[in-house]
């Protein structure tokens, strides 16, 4: 028999309890052991949580039980959690975590205070959808050229009401948040925080970066308006928040923004709150993993999922490889050094020369236009300027659009979002 307890019994954590006990014989069976929970951890124990396990307060009452084989750890946050699974990796306790800002921020110290014990975290990214798996295993023969991911249902959600429907931001923020799929405070979601946290988990396995959420490119959807959706649309583009990972002959590209994408690319057609992530292999080209990216059962699943591997015996290295990757040869690409294609929506003076203006202070940057489209703003005075660029320089479109602003034709805040083609 296999015991386990679990920090943080809430929404994830009682789901793993219940279907560990609800489908105990299937698990049994494909596990070669028994599993059941001992004991679960909560804040609050005055709190129903639905579940048929013993309770305590105390995150030691797990971490020090010398009964507990496996610890799981669903706490969130980032200091706390870190301890007490450092504790249980030096009590040689095996961990499962579903916890992406614990491994944004610890992964690298994990897996070396972790050894040959097992520390396996498949539900920190995209919920139920196997990435991480099949990062570490299915395509362990590949160099990995590139991932792309939709990483986080809430905004996609949020995207799609805006793309089908042409609902504003405001309005579907409000919605999300009523249906539960956006917090009171949204940013972690809407800023690019979370998908972060899982695109750098993702890098590690495929590049060995380690880098931080800090050390990356990421913005978020909050200045996506219906004028951008209809001329994605036009120009035959999807939007999605993308957690973008490419190797380029450099280093390698770490991201998170929203992506104009073709229409046509598998990628686009993921809707509402699904999770979805293509991986690029030298060997196998492009796969897609697609699946529900959050939930108590889905997220729950993965955990026990990880359960199930450790009692079976895995004791792969945490990330995945047992030396350094193509000699360390890896590092990540500074964002100025970043090249892709660019979309400008600019509030501009509806006169003759405008136009040549803006072009000339795009040429002294080696920008050229690639399309445009102009449209009425309720201001008769003013009009919608809007463009793509040829592939050029994260460093020069910056220093173009601070240019821009200066000049006297130029009203208001530029909005800028990149394209993958």
């Amino acid at each position: 028999m296999v015991k386990i307890g679990i920090l943080g019994v809430g929404t994830v954590g009682a789901s793993v309890a219940n279907i560990l006990e609800a489908n105990a014989d299937i698990i049994e069976a494909r596990a070669g052991k028994k599993i059941v929970t001992k004991l679960g951890v909560v804040k609050n124990l005055s709190k129903d949580r639905g579940v048929n396990i013993k309770l305590s307060d105390n995150p030691y009452d797990v971490v020090d039980d010398p009964e507990i084989d496996i610890v799981v750890e669903l706490m969130g946050g980032v200091e706390e959690p870190y301890k007490l699974v450092k504790k249980a990796l030096e009590n040689g306790k095996a961990v499962v975590t579903a916890n992406k800002a614990l491994l944004a921020y610890h992964r690298y110290e994990l897996q070396e205070i972790a050894g040959d014990t097992p520390l396996m975290y498949e539900a920190s990214t995209a919920g139920g959808i196997p990435i991480i798996g099949a990062l570490r295993n299915g395509l362990a023969a590949n160099h990995i050229e590139s991932i792309q991911g939709i990483m986080n249902g809430t905004t996609n959600y949020m995207l799609t009401k805006m793309i089908n429907e042409g609902a504003e931001y405001e309005d579907v923020l409000k919605e999300a948040q009523e249906l539960g799929y956006a917090e009171a405070d949204p940013t972690f979601d809407v800023d690019g925080f979370d998908a972060s946290h899982k695109l750098l988990i993702l890098a590690s396995i495929a590049y060995g970066i380690d880098a931080k959420p800090e050390d990356i490119l990421i913005e978020g959807i909050e200045d996506i308006t219906q004028t951008d959706v209809a001329f994605a649309k036009d120009f035959g583009y999807e939007i999605k928040l993308l957690g973008i990972a490419k190797k380029v002959e450099d280093g390698v590209e770490l991201r998170v923004h929203p992506t104009m994408i073709p229409a046509s690319s598998m990628i686009a057609k993921v809707d509402g709150v699904m999770n979805a992530v293509s991986v690029v292999g030298d060997c196998v080209g492009e796969t897609m993993y697609y699946g529900a990216g959050a939930g108590g059962d889905a997220t729950a699943s993965a955990v026990i999922a990880d359960i199930v591997d450790i009692v079976r015996g895995n004791t792969a290295p945490m990330l995945g490889y047992k030396k350094c990757l193509e000699g360390s040869a890896f590092e990540l690409l500074p964002e100025e050094d970043i090249v892709t294609h660019y979309y400008l929506r600019m509030e501009v003076n509806d006169k003759p020369g405008v136009l040549a203006k803006i072009t000339n202070e795009l040429e002294q940057f080696d920008i050229s236009i690639e399309s445009m489209l102009q449209k009425p703003h309720k201001n008769d005075e003013h009009v919608k300027l809007l463009f793509t660029t040829h592939a050029c320089q994260e460093l020069k479109i910056q220093a173009a659009m601070v240019e821009l602003k200066r000049l006297d034709c130029v009203h208001g805040k530029i909005t800028m979002m990149r394209i993958e083609k």
